[in-house]
């Protein structure tokens, strides 16, 4: 498994999503329509900032009433957060009937922290929003229920599709309160740069749409050449 340099991680971590996702199209890797989840997946905690991690998948399922509980996969699920790269970025795929589910709360999220997670994305839901807000712990849900229901681990560490973004186990995912992009380790190491140049590239855009010589013929000329 690739990891960034602390260097490298942290320079990632200095910019907003949004970015990350137009420097990401610069390198031509993947189509302008893939790598990141859809509007049904939200940013709990938009105050929290950029969020960075390498992603542990489960899928997971609280909505089937009268299922067993593993206990040998909850086992599972956290020697393999002892085990991972830090920090984690978890990923609970739901199975079950994600609009009634909830696969975290307190006790699960500081445990999660504890042990190097630093964010859950689930297509499922989400609860004690304030208890967690306090921890700094992000959570990218579909939403939020009161219940916990019968909540089951089901498989660690397998691809899972969350609201169409494609996940592997270590995968580099980004994310604030514009959402989560999935970041290809081959181009990690050259996106701060990128971001740079997108970022001075704008900037003077900017400027000139807010400045007294502004023109249409102006704007389209500086943006498309003509």
């Amino acid at each position: 498994m690739n990891i960034l340099t602390d260097t490298q991680f942290e320079a990632l971590k200095a910019i907003d999503t949004p970015t990350i996702c137009n420097a990401i199209e610069r390198f031509n890797v993947r189509n302008a329509v893939s790598g990141f989840p859809g509007m049904d997946i939200r940013c709990i905690y938009p105050q929290l900032g950029v969020t960075l991690g390498y992603a542990l998948t489960v899928t997971v399922d609280s909505t089937t009433p009268d299922a067993p509980r593993d206990n040998q996969v909850w086992s599972e699920w956290v020697r393999a957060m002892a085990a991972a790269p830090k920090p984690i970025f978890l990923v609970f795929k739901d199975v079950g009937l994600p609009e009634k589910s909830a696969h975290m709360g307190e006790v699960m999220a500081s445990l999660a922290k504890r042990l190097g997670a630093v964010a859950l994305l689930t297509d499922g839901g989400v609860r004690d929003i304030l208890e967690v807000e306090r921890l700094g712990f992000q959570y990218f849900a579909a939403g939020v229920v009161a219940s916990h229901g019968n909540p089951r681990l089901l498989q660690i560490n397998q691809p899972v599709s969350i609201d169409g973004l494609q996940i592997e186990p270590g995968d580099l995912l980004h994310g604030d309160l514009n959402g989560v992009v999935k970041i290809p380790m081959k181009i990690a190491g050259q996106l701060a740069g990128m971001a740079a140049t997108i970022r001075q590239e704008e900037g003077a855009l900017l400027e000139y749409i807010n400045g007294p010589d502004f023109s249409v013929d102006g704007f389209l000329q500086r943006k498309f050449g003509h």
